[in-house]
C-alpha cells in the first residue's frame, strides 16, 4: 500500500511543501511572497468581461488588480456581454506564455472582487496527505532540495532495472522507456518495464507540474493495450478529475492528457536556458547561510554569488538578518554562474 507523508519548510522568503510517495518525492508546492495571489488553482471571485473572443470560443476576464484570465465560453452558458461581471474560479494558472484560465460559475453584479483566496501551502498539504502533521525542521528543508534536484532531472530509474527519460517540449510531454539492463524473457521485462514507467511518469509529472498531451515511447512490441490503460487510469487516478487515455497506437505509442492546475515549479527553478533564476539561487543562498549561521552561532559569514543573484537577494537581505543577526556580507563575482555559492564562517 502506497504511503505519503508531508514535509513543511519555512524560510526567509519562501514556505515550501513537499509531498513524497513511499519516500520519493510526489509534489513540491511552493509560495514566495512576491507571488501573485490572484494567479492560482482555487481563487474564486467577481472578474469583468475585458473582450470576447468568439473565433477561439472564449473570453478574457479579470479580477480587481489581476492580470487578464481566459474563461472558455461554453454552449450552456450565457451569452456574456463586454463590461458584464461574471463569477469564475481559478483553475489553471498561468505559465510562461499562456494565461490563467478559468470556469464559469455564474452572472453576478456589483463590482469585481474576490472571494475566495488560493489555499495555503499547508492547507494543500493537508489536502494531499490526511494524517498527522508535517514534518519541518532540518528534515523538511533536505526533503525540499531533494525534491527540487528531482525536479532538475530528466532521467528516472524504475525498479527492478531500465530507466524513464521525461521530457517536456512545447507541444507535449514525452516519456521515452528504456529497457536498461533488465534480465529474464525479453518480453517479460518489456511488460515489467512499461508497467512500472507509468507509475513513476505519473509521480514524475505531478512533481515537476507537467500536464497536457502526453506520450509514452513504450519498449518492446506485442503490448496488452487493455492492461496498460488499466495501469494508467490507477498511476494517474489522483490527477482527475480531467484524466484522458487513448488507444495504444501502431507504433507502440501510448497517449493521454493530463490536465494542468499549477504553475509549473521547473519556471520557478530554471529558466529558459536551463540555469538556475537569480530568484531560486538567492533562496539557496538564504538557506546555505542560515545553516552556516547554525552551525557557527557567533562567526562572521561571508558570501560570493553572481550579480544577478545578489540583486535578487536584497529581498531576502531583511529578513536573513532578523534570524541570524547582522553578521553576513554577500558579494558579487562577475562572470559567476548562478548556481556558483560560495559560504563561509570566519
Amino acid at each position: 500500500m502506497s504511503e505519503r507523508r508531508a514535509y513543511l519548510h519555512k524560510g526567509v522568503g519562501e514556505t515550501v511543501g513537499v509531498v513524497t510517495l513511499d519516500g520519493r518525492p510526489e509534489r513540491l508546492i511552493v509560495q514566495w511572497p512576491s507571488d501573485d495571489v490572484l494567479d492560482a488553482e482555487g481563487v474564486r471571485g467577481v472578474a469583468r468581461v475585458k473582450s470576447i473572443e468568439r473565433a477561439f470560443a472564449a473570453a478574457f476576464v479579470a479580477l480587481p488588480g489581476g492580470a487578464d484570465v481566459l474563461l472558455p465560453l461554453k454552449p450552456d452558458m450565457p451569452k456574456l456581454v463586454q463590461g458584464g461581471l461574471v463569477e469564475i474560479e481559478i483553475r489553471t494558472a498561468s505559465r510562461a506564455d499562456k494565461a490563467a484560465v478559468a470556469r464559469f460559475i455564474a452572472e453576478a453584479d456589483g463590482e469585481p472582487r474576490v472571494l475566495e483566496t488560493a489555499p495555503s501551502v499547508e492547507d494543500q498539504l493537508r489536502h494531499h496527505v490526511k494524517a498527522g502533521s508535517p514534518t519541518t525542521g532540518e528534515r523538511a528543508l533536505e526533503a525540499v532540495e531533494a525534491a527540487e534536484a528531482e525536479i532538475l532531472d530528466t532521467v528516472f530509474p524504475l525498479p527492478g532495472g531500465g530507466d524513464i527519460a521525461v521530457e517536456a517540449t512545447r507541444a507535449l510531454v514525452s516519456i521515452d522507456v528504456d529497457l536498461g539492463g533488465r534480465e529474464g524473457d525479453a518480453k517479460r521485462a518489456a511488460r515489467q518495464a512499461n508497467m512500472a514507467a507509468l507509475g513513476v511518469a505519473a509521480r514524475v509529472m505531478r512533481l515537476k507540474g507537467l500536464g497536457g498531451l502526453v506520450v509514452f515511447d513504450l519498449v518492446g512490441r506485442g503490448h496488452d493495450g487493455q492492461a496498460l490503460t488499466t495501469a494508467a487510469r490507477v498511476a494517474f487516478a489522483p490527477d482527475n478529475p480531467g484524466v484522458a487515455i487513448g488507444a495504444l497506437s501502431k507504433f507502440g505509442a501510448l497517449e493521454m492528457a493530463v490536465p494542468r492546475r499549477a504553475k509549473p515549479v521547473m519556471e520557478r527553478l530554471v529558466g529558459p536556458g536551463g540555469a538556475w533564476t537569480p530568484a531560486y539561487a538567492a533562496r539557496r543562498l538564504a538557506r546555505a547561510l542560515e545553516r552556516e549561521g547554525r552551525a557557527d552561532p557567533g562567526g562572521r559569514l561571508v558570501a560570493r554569488c553572481a550579480p544577478a543573484v545578489l540583486e535578487a537577494f536584497a529581498a531576502l537581505d531583511a529578513g536573513l538578518a532578523d534570524r541570524l543577526g547582522r553578521r553576513f556580507t554577500v558579494t558579487a563575482v562577475s562572470g559567476w554562474s548562478n548556481d556558483r555559492l560560495e559560504v563561509s564562517a570566519s
